[in-house]
């Protein structure tokens, strides 16, 4: 089967997105950062951490930016117990499964960010693979992420499917010339069709999805 389901984390495949903005507002108010959400929107959501430190903190040693973003990290951790699953997750990996289809976790997090909310949410067995920023040179938005997913998984870019919420997780999707379904939990549907999502969906239980699926496995 060379058909597979790439997921991102936050966002798309569980909504964490205000755990995340409260846990960075935390650790930055002890800097003299402010943070609102529209800075979180373009400057944090899809980044790693790496990244994430330069801009915000720039007055730091690379290695004191990376030891507040790790304080983060850890807050964040903490709270991640009553995560839920997007609506429709259960269904269409149960579909997935009736066919044959793997499918992986691709994301910018550290992976013990990714394994704990897998945890949570009673996910971690269900992903043949669990692509992680710790585990590669580039991030998104980069392809090599996707681009490890679907090796990970021996599956083909054109017929598989990349999940994605954020701006730098659809470039990196769609440079590596999957198609990409856009989850409207943070950007709107026009912003992910510029992007070049193509659909955009609220959650997995729009039939759309399960009928792009189709399409790819030309059932």
């Amino acid at each position: 089967m060379d058909t597979a389901l790439l997921f991102d984390l936050d966002g798309t495949l569980v909504d964490t997105e205000d755990t995340h903005f409260e846990a960075f507002r935390e650790v930055f108010a002890g800097h003299g950062i402010e943070l609102d959400r529209p800075a979180y929107t373009a400057r944090i959501m899809g980044y790693p951490s790496q990244s994430i430190a330069a801009s915000f903190l720039p007055h730091l040693s690379p290695a004191d930016g990376m030891t507040l973003m790790a304080l983060k990290e850890e807050i964040y951790r903490g709270r991640v117990a009553t995560a839920a699953p997007t609506a429709g997750t259960h269904e269409l990996l149960d579909f997935a499964d009736r066919q044959g289809v793997k499918y992986a976790l691709v994301t910018n997090a550290p992976m013990a960010n990714a394994i704990a909310v897998l945890d949570a949410v009673g996910l971690r067995q269900r992903f043949s693979a669990v692509i992680s920023a710790d585990d590669l040179p580039h991030s998104k938005p980069h392809p090599l992420p996707y681009l490890t997913g679907l090796a990970a998984l021996g599956a083909t870019a054109a017929r598989s499917i990349a999940f994605e919420d954020a701006r730098s997780g659809a470039r990196s999707a769609v440079a590596a010339r999957i198609p990409m379904v856009g989850v409207t939990s943070t950007l709107d549907a026009a912003s992910l069709f510029d992007l070049g999502a193509a659909i955009a969906v609220r959650d997995f239980a729009d039939p759309a999805v399960l009928e792009l699926l189709k399409r790819q496995l030309r059932l």
